[in-house]
């Protein structure tokens, strides 16, 4: 467990945590939902799925992610929401993220924080998560980061390879941040503003087979393709093969 230095209320659990004793009271009554987002994430995240349109799990990160114990659930509670004040308890999440070991290099790849809502009657919950995720994406990539959306509903992005097929679906209300990878181009690529974010930060450093499509993406908007940076920070040659 680890709390926030300076917001002692905002705290990063991992698996252990949800099973000791004597519980923290922060999961009082709701430490049963977020032992469920565990399950979910090895038991659908981690493993094939016969609706996905491809080979391998669902998410080829997330393994490695629980493996390495970088696996955070963060919890708000309430059964209502200010969105304002969804955006800041975020942002605090944002900002200590980035500041979390590892910071470089492939270990970074795997942590990921999930901030969860799981006082949220499910119609609240749907319609807080898609808008606040809509939001506040263009910020998160601005800074190299994916925030993802995920609740019951499920928000009704395709997959990538199976367009009917709704990976999103889970079994909490949550925001997910992480690193964005050179791979997560195709959920960029359709908006000038998010798109610019993958230039800056990836340019022409990204994986050899996806420069084409950089290149007509980049076109299509009119955006120049940066040279290549020596300050990129998470680079690598992984196929694309993101959750969607």
């Amino acid at each position: 467990m680890l709390t926030q230095p300076h917001f002692p209320e905002q705290i990063l659990f991992t698996d252990p945590d949800l099973h000791a004793e004597p519980l923290h009271p922060l999961l009082t009554g709701i430490v049963d939902q977020l032992r469920a987002v565990v399950d979910w994430a090895r038991e659908y995240l981690c493993e094939p799925h016969p609706e996905l349109g491809r080979k391998g799990p669902v998410c080829p990160f997330v393994q490695g992610s629980l493996d390495r114990d970088t696996f955070y659930l963060a919890v708000h509670r309430g059964d209502t929401v200010d969105e304002a004040g969804l955006d800041e308890v975020l942002a605090v999440y944002r900002d200590w993220f980035r500041r979390l070991e590892p910071l470089a290099g492939l270990p970074a790849q795997f942590k990921t924080i999930l901030l969860t809502l799981p006082d949220l009657p499910p119609d609240v919950a749907r319609e807080a998560v898609d808008r606040t995720q809509a939001r506040l994406k263009p910020d998160y990539t601005e800074q190299g980061l994916m925030l993802g959306e995920f609740h019951d509903g499920p928000p009704a992005k395709g997959g990538l390879w199976n367009t009917a097929f709704r990976p999103l679906r889970g079994p909490v209300p949550m925001l997910v941040v992480r690193h964005m990878v050179a791979s997560d181009l195709p959920f960029l690529a359709d908006d000038p503003v998010t798109l610019a974010g993958y230039l800056r930060h990836f340019g022409q450093n990204g994986p050899a087979s996806l420069r084409r499509q950089v290149a007509v993406a980049a076109q299509r908007h009119g955006l120049p393709i940066p040279g290549i940076s020596t300050d990129v920070q998470i680079l690598h040659d992984t196929t694309n093969q993101g959750v969607r």
